[in-house]
């Protein structure tokens, strides 16, 4: 009689703790969260030699469900151009650049490209490596929105052309929480858009409501 009391004392004090735990969890790993700091940001259109290169402000609100997974919004935004150089024929923009009457000439053209905005939906899953630090992976969708500006050797301008692309998104990062709240989180991702290519890097600081 004895130990049955002890076994259901000890079960209910069992019970009891993983409540307590469970509500610690509870409060201090879900929730909203938001996210600010800069990043890179490098674009391979087709055509262009080289990547373009671009620095970028990086905004991200998300909601924390458990631990191990949350949802996410990101938006970033270019702070400079990138410069890119690609090689064309004559014949493609029935353009005679050096006026040497014909079209059979190859354009070394160069311009630059502008991001405006990029933003992406993303579902991200996580595994604690201690109890500050987690690794995660992160599947989405993103929209990017550029101009570009394409000029000959000769100061033509080709084009002027400003749109938008869509494509699947994946990537992953580190997570180190500085304190119950703040948090600093480093990130790449990788965009496939249908006409370029594109990896962004990022740093940001955190903050968990």
């Amino acid at each position: 009689m004895r130990k049955l009391a002890t076994i259901s004392t000890l079960a209910l004090f069992s019970t009891a703790a993983a409540t307590a735990a469970a509500q610690s969890y509870t409060e201090e790993d879900t929730g909203f969260y938001i996210e600010g700091g800069a990043g890179y940001m490098n674009f391979e259109p087709e055509g262009a030699e080289d990547g373009i290169d671009t620095t970028t402000l990086n905004a991200r609100a998300g909601y924390q469900f458990t631990r191990n997974f949350a949802f996410e919004l990101d938006l970033a935004s270019g702070i400079d151009d990138g410069e890119f150089d690609f090689n064309t024929d004559e014949d493609e923009f029935d353009l005679d650049d050096n006026d040497d009457g014909d079209f059979d000439d190859l354009i070394a053209a160069s311009g630059d490209v502008g991001l405006n905005y990029l933003i992406g939906a993303f579902g991200r899953a996580s595994v604690p490596i201690t109890d500050s630090v987690d690794l995660y992976g992160r599947l989405g969708y993103a929209l990017v929105d550029l101009d570009a500006t394409v000029m000959t050797p000769g100061g033509v301008e080709l084009a002027t052309v400003e749109g938008d692309e869509d494509g699947a998104a994946l990537g992953g990062g580190a997570i180190f929480d500085i304190t119950e709240s703040w948090s600093i989180r480093g990130d790449a991702t990788y965009y496939a858009f249908d006409n370029t290519d594109t990896f962004g890097a990022g740093l940001t600081l955190g903050y968990k409501f």
